[in-house]
This record gives C-alpha cells, sequence and structure tokens, in this order.
C-alpha cells in the first residue's frame, strides 16, 4: 500500500513495487483517500510519503495502526528530511524502515524485497501458531473428554453401592448447576460442578453394607463411620491433577458441613466451607427430602422448599438458600425430567 500525493513518486513507486515477485500495489494520493477505503483494503506492507497534505506521514501511520488488522504490518517512511527526531518519532509510530527522496530504484527494490521477505516470515509463523493453537485445543479438548469419562465411570461404580437411586446424583448435580448458575458461576464453571456433584457420596464405597444398607436407625457408633465417608471420598478423589477430580474432592469433603459449624468432618463455619461444597449441601438435602427412599415417604415440593428456607444460616450458606428460592422454577423442571420411576412422565407433590 502506497500514499503519495506527488503524481510521479507514486508512479514510479507503483512499477518498482509490480516488478518484485507476489507483490501488488495499492496507492493513494493523499491520507484522506486511504482512510476512506481503510476499512475495506487489506495490505502487508505500507510505503509513505512524510510531507502530505493534511496528515503527515507519521500522523497517518499512527492513525492505522489504531485499526487493531494492522497493529502488527510494517511501515516504510518515505522522506527527504534527515532530522533525528523525525525519524526517532515515526520509528515510535511504527516505521521500520526510511527510504530517502529522489527515490533510488535500485535501492528501493532491494529494501522493498526484504521487508515482503519478512512479511512472508510473519505469515508463515502465523500460520504455524494457528496450527499449534489447534492442535493444543484438539488435545485439550480429547483430555477434557477422558476426564470427564473417569468421572463417569466412578459415579457408576459408586451406585453399585449405594442404595440411592441413580436419579438421586443426577437430580442433585443439576441442582447444583443451577445454583451455580444463579450465583454468578460462568458456564463452564457450571458444568464442572454438574460433572463433579455426583461423586459427593464416592466415599460410600468404604462403608460396609451393615451400616450402609440397614434399614433401622443407625447406632451413634454406626453414625460415626457413616459419616467418615466425606472423608473416605475425599482420600480417593485427593491428589489427582484432574480438575474436575480436584472440584470433586471438594466437594466430597465438604457437603455436609454447616453454616453454623455443626457439620462434619471438620466443623467448619460460614465462608469457610468452600462455596462448591455449600452449593452441594443444598441440593443434596432438596433431593433427599422430595425422594422416596424404603426408610421415609417423598416430601411435597412446598415442604421442602419451607424447610431449606427455615435452615437458612443454620444447616445452609443464606445465598445459596436465595438461589434454590429464585430458581425454583428450573428446579422443579429438573425434579420432573430425571424421576426415579422412568415411566412417571411428571412430579406429583
Amino acid at each position: 500500500m502506497i500514499v503519495e500525493d506527488n503524481r510521479t513518486n507514486r508512479m514510479l513507486m507503483e512499477m518498482l513495487v509490480g516488478q518484485i515477485p507476489n507483490c501488488v500495489a495499492i496507492s493513494y494520493p493523499a491520507p484522506a483517500d486511504l482512510l476512506r477505503d481503510l476499512p475495506s483494503i487489506s495490505f502487508d506492507l505500507g510505503i509513505v510519503d512524510y510531507q502530505m497534505p493534511g496528515l503527515n506521514g507519521i500522523e497517518l501511520i499512527e492513525h492505522i495502526r489504531s485499526d487493531r488488522r494492522f497493529a502488527d504490518t510494517p511501515f516504510v517512511m518515505v522522506t527527504a528530511d534527515g532530522d533525528a527526531s523525525t525519524r526517532m518519532d515515526a520509528i515510535h509510530a511504527g516505521a521500520i524502515e526510511f527510504l530517502h527522496k529522489p527515490i533510488e530504484p535500485v535501492e528501493f527494490k532491494a529494501r522493498a524485497r526484504n521487508l515482503v521477505r519478512l512479511c512472508e516470515a510473519q505469515k508463515e509463523l502465523a500460520h504455524r501458531a494457528e496450527w499449534l493453537r489447534s492442535e493444543v485445543e484438539k488435545a485439550t479438548l480429547e483430555l477434557r473428554h477422558r476426564e470427564e469419562e473417569i468421572i463417569n465411570r466412578l459415579t457408576l461404580a459408586a451406585g453399585y453401592k449405594d442404595q440411592e437411586t441413580a436419579m438421586h446424583t443426577t437430580r442433585m448435580a443439576h441442582y447444583s448447576a443451577v445454583l451455580a448458575k444463579q450465583l454468578g458461576f460462568s458456564a463452564e464453571q457450571c458444568r464442572d460442578i454438574q460433572l463433579a456433584a455426583p461423586m459427593h457420596d464416592i466415599g460410600k464405597v468404604g462403608i460396609r453394607d451393615a451400616i450402609l444398607l440397614k434399614q433401622a436407625e443407625l447406632s451413634d457408633a454406626e453414625r460415626q463411620r457413616m459419616n467418615e465417608h466425606t472423608l473416605i471420598g475425599s482420600a480417593i478423589l485427593s491428589g489427582s491433577t484432574c480438575s474436575l477430580l480436584k472440584l470433586a474432592a471438594e466437594i466430597a469433603e465438604s457437603h455436609h458441613e454447616r453454616w453454623d459449624g455443626g457439620g462434619y468432618p471438620n466443623g467448619l463455619k460460614g465462608e469457610a466451607i468452600p462455596q462448591v461444597g455449600r452449593i452441594a449441601a443444598v441440593a443434596d438435602v432438596f433431593d433427599a427430602l422430595t425422594s422416596s427412599r424404603p426408610y421415609k415417604a417423598a416430601w411435597p415440593v412446598d415442604r421442602a422448599f419451607d424447610y431449606i428456607k427455615e435452615q437458612s444460616a443454620l444447616h445452609f450458606d443464606p445465598a445459596c438458600v436465595q438461589a434454590l428460592l429464585a430458581a425454583s422454577n428450573e428446579i422443579l423442571e429438573v425434579k420432573a425430567a430425571y424421576p426415579d420411576d422412568p415411566a412417571e412422565k411428571r412430579y406429583m407433590a
């Protein structure tokens, strides 16, 4: 791209550029003409005269470089001014080479040819960088899929041990994602929570069947042993470099903590409890209350909502409670979509 107000110089530069392989010149007699067309053109190398009407060459380069498309485009300044301060201003504006007037054809072609090679090298590097970025994205996506598969299979394995239905973990995971969204988590974070939450009770694989499957009320010793499933789950999931497993470990250990500090296994209180654990606690209890079990009938959803609300700032994080109530319609849609009985079409309170 050439901007030169002198017609003879402009025609000479056009001719010389045309003699360089793979080069085509687009030229303008004034800065205003170029700026008019700038949104619709592209170029790899700019050759700009310094003394021109309206804007000088330095001001024009600064204006062009304000367009993100040309932020890294090399420019050549053509000038008869040998002042050092002018050269420094041109360099700061983005000029990487200077040509003196009157133009000497051999020098012009040699310098232009070198800059063309530079442009070609930049394009090749950009192409390689794009290819590398694409390969990294593919590898990252494949790794992510493998991580998700591991988590799904761990969840499936835990389901063979636990008497609670597979739909409990599915609903609880979706509830957790709904709450996270309501609390301002990003879409990616909500998906991670939905994937990790089903492993909240994976530690039950370490609890004896005599305790885990007992229909009668547990003794104090049995209850204490049952509570250890949080630490067992954390031990199973901890130590991985997988971000999803780290998140699952955090949920497994903290989802039975209470806002008032009366929970287990660590007796954490308030915001000392990881936020994902506070979210999972509300989701887990809501589903437990509204689901049928051999030892209890399902609560009506209105009663469950009221109970959760009553336990705000006691058992549950008030912010998570408000998120549940604000998203009650979405919560009920999840419940209807994943009934324990596959033949059931909708949930009847």
